[in-house]
């Protein structure tokens, strides 16, 4: 695979004008990770390297068709209309656009009323460059970071993970473990064993096929006394098959 060190963008009047496939654009409040329960603007791009066999967004890639396109400055009005001071920048793998990803990162870093950018990317996009974008901009660097989603087994993905993303994960990122089955589990701890520098480490239970108590019991068994059970709030407080919360 080809490593694209870094992006070179335009300026702000042209990329401004970039297009985009997306999904959504919503508030509501974060569900997972540490930022859960924040007032939170989503920002669902369209389009998926993966096909998580769980996925539950699978109305963000194909067959499925972009629900409308925007452009960057289109995008960043919609979401100043918001009073949310928290983005989740999503898909979809909303890193896959490559130069407009990066591009829009850097326009929402921009708003001065956003506080945290966090970016739920699925760990098959190579994070050099965007790491290499956040290193070179002090709102990036104070507002931008990633949820890096690891797949395990039960994804039937996990063969596509780019292990060395782990060397570019800062103390205020995090990694994402959805865990459907114990053998879920024990590669989890695998991975982290052989890869895990800094970042937040997250276990979440696929809902229909591990029990949250029993995943509970594995963490505490083991021990995993650093890692964080992350349930997915918005599918206690809404239907778990409802869209736009």
């Amino acid at each position: 695979m080809k490593t694209i060190q870094a992006f070179n963008l335009p300026s702000r009047e042209v990329y401004g004008n970039w297009k985009l496939p997306m999904v959504e654009i919503f508030e509501t409040i974060e569900g997972e990770g540490m930022g859960q329960g924040f007032p939170t603007v989503f920002v669902r791009s369209f389009h998926c390297n993966l096909r998580c066999k769980w996925c539950d967004t699978t109305y963000s890639f194909a067959p499925a068709k972009p629900v409308f396109e925007a452009t960057i400055d289109e995008i960043i009005e919609k979401i100043s209309a918001f009073s949310s001071k928290r983005i989740c920048f999503t898909g979809g793998e909303p890193l896959i656009h490559r130069e407009k990803s990066a591009a829009l990162i850097k326009a929402m870093a921009e708003l001065d009323h956003i506080v945290d950018i966090h970016i739920e990317t699925n760990g098959a996009i190579d994070l050099t460059p965007f790491s290499r974008l956040r290193e070179s901009d002090p709102y990036l660097m104070k507002k931008m970071r990633f949820i890096m989603d690891y797949k395990l087994a039960a994804s039937g993905e996990t063969h596509k993970m780019i292990a060395n993303n782990f060397d570019l994960l800062k103390s205020k990122d995090e990694i994402k473990f959805v865990i459907g089955t114990e053998e879920d589990f024990e590669q989890t701890k695998q991975v982290l064993k052989r890869n895990h520098k800094e970042g937040q480490v997250l276990l979440s239970p696929v809902w229909e096929t591990m029990k949250p108590r029993h995943l509970v019991e594995l963490v505490l068994n083991e021990p995993l006394p650093n890692a964080k059970i992350s349930m997915q709030l918005h599918k206690v407080i809404w239907d778990p098959n409802q869209r736009g919360v």
